[in-house]
């Protein structure tokens, strides 16, 4: 895949997800919400986006080729300034 086809299956992907589940900035709100019950201390909606791109960026280096993994650390990255607004 090129630059340019990873960043439009990204935006593609995005979409579909936004239509799936709704606005990304509710969604990680909700997740937020729910591990901090899990986790006992108070987690952000910014800290949940940083924490999926953590954990595909771990994934990534244990296979750097996976494609999926890359499309997720993209989209999350571009969720972020979304989330945090």
């Amino acid at each position: 895949m090129t630059t340019w086809s990873i960043l439009g299956h990204t935006a593609k992907v995005l979409e579909e997800r936004r239509d799936d589940y709704g606005d990304p900035s509710e969604q990680f709100r909700a997740i937020a919400e729910r591990w901090s019950i899990t986790l006992g201390t108070p987690v952000t909606a910014d800290q949940v986006v940083l924490c999926m791109i953590d954990l595909k960026l771990t994934r990534l280096a244990y296979d750097p080729r996976h494609v999926d993994s890359m499309v997720d650390v993209i989209g999350y990255a571009a969720l972020l300034k979304e989330v945090r607004a």
